[in-house]
């Protein structure tokens, strides 16, 4: 049903659009944050996935390996998306990844062999406008512009995520899906936090940062990614990708009352163009 889809992928957005605020509060590299975010997501899904009775196991061969890619792009792009935000804000870093939204809508019917809808093509091109009157004009190579450069790759990796699991995947829940991603993330970035702090004084987080990570792993990533991909069993990518740019506005909001960081008269345009974007993508998904 459209309307389950609906009301998953909002409340998705909702939580999703605090999590640019940890790159801020916790004070580690996004290496490391990725990492526990992912350890303690999955730890957080085990129990649920077991309290539930739901199965663990997948039902064929093909099915562990496109788990296996699906956690690769999605930790992927979690390490991207927080060092985007550390090299430049979250503002900027949030601006950057929702170029992920006219990516989608462009590849995904090119999958389908498909042309794509003149309606969406519309809306993306307005979507795309508002990023553009969003970002920070720039030394490109500063840290602000390669930050907003690794959020637009990003994208691309989360993108490349939604379409896969779209269109090979959709056969499991939410839950099931992002155990399996978050594992392979876990194993994936273990090896490479090790590499990476090798060379200096590693230490455990302190209690504070512990605190932060639970609720980045639980609150903040597995309920609203396992609500993202169960939307996507009733919507299409590039519909949960348009209604999902409500984000940046809510992560701008919460980044001015804790953070401290005013939009500018350019956020703000952009923001409602993005916004009329979405509006009209839930309206129409809703009429459907």
């Amino acid at each position: 049903m459209p309307s389950k889809g609906l009301l998953s992928v909002h409340i998705a957005v909702i939580l999703l659009a605090g999590t640019g605020l940890f790159s801020q509060l916790v004070p580690l590299p996004a290496l490391d944050i990725t990492f526990y975010r992912c350890l303690v997501a999955f730890v957080f899904l085990a129990l649920v996935l077991s309290f539930t009775g739901q199965r663990f196991r997948l039902r064929n061969t093909k099915d562990y390996q496109t788990a296996i890619i699906l956690g690769v792009l999605v930790s992927l792009h979690w390490v991207t998306y927080f060092y985007s935000m550390q090299w430049s804000s979250v503002a900027a870093g949030m601006i950057a990844l929702y170029t992920y939204p006219v990516i989608t809508v462009l590849i995904e019917p090119l999958l389908l062999q498909q042309k794509p809808k003149l309606n969406d093509l519309i809306c993306a091109l307005v979507v795309l406008l508002g990023i553009v009157l969003m970002l920070p004009l720039q030394n490109p190579l500063s840290d602000a512009g390669l930050g907003i450069l690794l959020g637009v790759f990003s994208a691309m990796l989360f993108a490349a995520r939604n379409l896969l699991y779209k269109h090979k995947f959709s056969q499991y829940n939410g839950p099931q899906t992002m155990f399996y991603q978050v594992l392979v993330g876990s194993l994936l970035l273990l090896p490479l936090l090790f590499v990476n702090n090798q060379a200096t004084n590693w230490s455990l987080p302190t209690s504070s940062s512990l605190l932060l990570l639970l609720l980045l792993g639980t609150l903040f990533t597995a309920l609203p990614h396992a609500l993202l991909v169960t939307s996507l069993r009733y919507l299409t990518a590039s519909s949960v990708a348009l209604i999902s740019c409500l984000q940046p506005l809510y992560g701008m909001l919460l980044a001015a009352l804790i953070l401290a960081q005013m939009p500018t008269w350019q956020t703000i345009v952009g923001g409602a163009l993005i916004l009329s974007g979405t509006l009209y993508e839930t309206l129409k998904n809703r009429h459907r």
